[in-house]
């Protein structure tokens, strides 16, 4: 659809300037969207635009000799001067002025510290103290921003509304605009004596103490938030969250998979071959490991429920105790002459070599563990 400029403003190709701007006017404040209301927008900018075009000498020739269509691309009509441009300069102020003072407090940041902690405080959880360096109120002003015994003042320049009114003159009439107080930063109010010690900050920052409840369950990346225990906010305002990250330290025997526990004991081959019955010391004190007659190497034991406590939720993971069956690598002669004296006995002085199934063997357990599974 093609628009006709000079239809759109209500004028005849011969309009002179003055005829143009009075059409303008006239039109842009009646379809201004704060008095027809935002369903007129559009035709606003469709005004806008005949109105770019047409005051302009040069634009208006383009125009008169190509249409609407010698504007097309980089250079066309409203480049460097659009409908958003004459919206803020004559109405956008005052339209988008801020209502009421600014509140001279506001929110402090959210803070972030690292905590490290022993595998025994993942699996049972824990409190513990913990040193932040944080923006807390000012005791001496108490957050007020202003030296003991003194008070804010209400601005000379707002008197108190925290914005500030001009007149400008345009082709549009006189518009009043409203901006944001320069004296005293739209808090309507000003400090006239500082507090010494927080420079009218109304906080200042300081090293306490945190106890941190650290809950069953938490594993490295966990974050525990404290509300309330961030930066207090400029202004004595109110304080940001903390939140906690955890780091859970390597333990020198036990393994952390999830919420199960890993170690691997190592037992002699004649007790892999015989049974019998061992100590381990676990994080819930020294428990027997029962070694069954014929175990064989990289055999499993699991204890039920010695693992780590699951976070959030009742219940506790196992723990896996893996069997690392060593074979004698030094034999004294009667050593020797009992082991050969046993091969004997089982028929194995020249055992012949048997190839195990494909779903078993150490290559398949080696396989499956390179595989993920």
């Amino acid at each position: 659809m093609v628009n006709d400029y000079y239809e759109i403003l209500g004028v005849s190709r011969q309009a002179s300037p003055e005829e143009i701007k009075k059409a303008y006017r006239k039109l842009a404040r009646k379809l201004h969207p704060d008095v027809a209301g935002p369903d007129a927008e559009d035709k606003f900018k469709e005004v806008t635009r005949a109105y770019e075009v047409l005051s302009n000498p040069e634009k208006r020739q383009m125009y008169d000799l190509g249409g609407e269509g010698a504007f097309s691309g980089a250079g066309g009509a409203g480049a460097g001067f659009g409908f958003q441009d004459i919206f803020e300069t004559f109405f956008g102020a005052a339209a988008g002025a801020p209502r009421g003072p600014v509140p001279r407090g506001r929110r402090g940041q959210d803070a972030l510290v690292r905590l490290d902690i022993d595998l025994s405080e993942a699996v049972f959880g824990a409190t513990r103290e913990l040193q932040v360096d944080t923006a807390v109120i000012c005791p001496t002003c108490n957050g007020t921003c202003c030296r003991p015994g003194t008070h804010p003042q209400t601005c000379e320049v707002c008197h108190g509304r925290g914005s500030v009114q001009r007149v400008t003159r345009s082709f549009l009439g006189q518009v009043m605009s409203t901006t944001a107080c320069s004296a005293c930063q739209g808090h309507g109010t000003i400090i006239p004596d500082p507090c010494q010690d927080c420079a009218g900050e109304g906080r200042v920052r300081t090293r306490r103490t945190l106890r941190v409840e650290v809950p069953a369950g938490v594993d490295s990346g966990t974050r525990i938030r404290m509300s309330g225990q961030g930066e207090v906010g400029p202004g004595g305002g109110p304080a940001g969250d903390l939140y906690v990250e955890i780091r859970e330290r390597p333990h020198p025997v036990f393994v952390r998979r999830g919420d199960d526990l890993h170690c691997t004991m190592a037992i002699p081959m004649t007790a892999a071959a015989l049974g019998t019955v061992l100590q381990l010391d676990t994080l819930d004190g020294s428990r027997e490991i029962d070694v069954e007659p014929g175990t064989q190497p990289e055999q499993v034991v699991t204890l039920r429920d010695l693992g780590v406590g699951h976070l959030n939720r009742a219940g506790r993971g196992d723990l896996h105790v893996h069997l690392d069956v060593q074979v004698p690598t030094r034999l004294d002669d009667r050593q020797r002459e009992l082991l050969a004296e046993l091969a004997a006995l089982r028929g194995e002085e020249q055992p012949e070599p048997r190839l195990a199934a494909t779903g078993s063997g150490v290559f398949s357990k080696l396989r499956d563990k390179l595989a993920g599974r």
